[in-house]
């Protein structure tokens, strides 16, 4: 099984559990950033994981999955998203975490297993701009609003239940 795990990630968060997933998952495995033109062929697995910034994914995300819609269908295509509102219950998973639902909805991609992951929110590494928006966001949606803390919400037991989940769905497609 060789396994290609793509990212698109605005301050690193998405990337960690990119890298984090590799340990977790069985077969070859090879994370890179998100490209338009990366070639997926060579795959068996395709993982996509990206980062939600200011209410959206980032478009180059909708490009590649309008493009290679019919090969990641082909696939055992898996995607997760990563955004704070997940810090939240019952605002972290595929079906309630609006992101997610409409990504998917928008795109009509229907991958074999999907998740949402909480972020981090890292004050202190924001430029002043992003800093006050995110404080700002933060205040309107009852979070954190000490800019002088970091702040990792994701749940990396949920991440190990989701890499087991991957590893399961390709064991269970072999038999079907």
């Amino acid at each position: 099984m060789k396994t290609l795990i793509l990212y698109s990630s605005h301050d690193g968060q998405t990337k960690k559990i990119a890298e984090f997933l590799t340990a977790l998952l069985e077969g070859e495995v090879i994370v890179d950033a998100l490209r338009e033109d990366y070639n997926i062929e060579a795959f068996d697995r395709v993982i996509i994981g990206a980062s939600i910034r200011y209410g959206h994914f980032c478009k180059m995300l909708d490009r590649f999955v309008m493009s290679n819609h019919e090969n990641l269908s082909q696939k055992s295509a898996v995607f997760f998203g990563v955004n704070l509102t997940a810090r939240k219950e019952g605002k972290d998973n595929p079906e309630t975490n609006v992101y997610v639902r409409k990504f998917l909805q928008r795109t009509k991609w229907q991958p074999k297993l999907s998740a949402v992951f909480a972020g981090a929110l890292l004050y202190p590494r924001y430029k002043w701009f992003d800093r006050v928006m995110i404080q700002f966001i933060m205040k309107i949606t009852g979070g954190e609003t000490d800019t002088s803390k970091e702040i990792e919400y994701t749940d990396w037991e949920k991440v190990k239940v989701f890499a087991q989940r991957i590893n399961k769905l390709d064991k269970s497609s072999k038999f079907s």
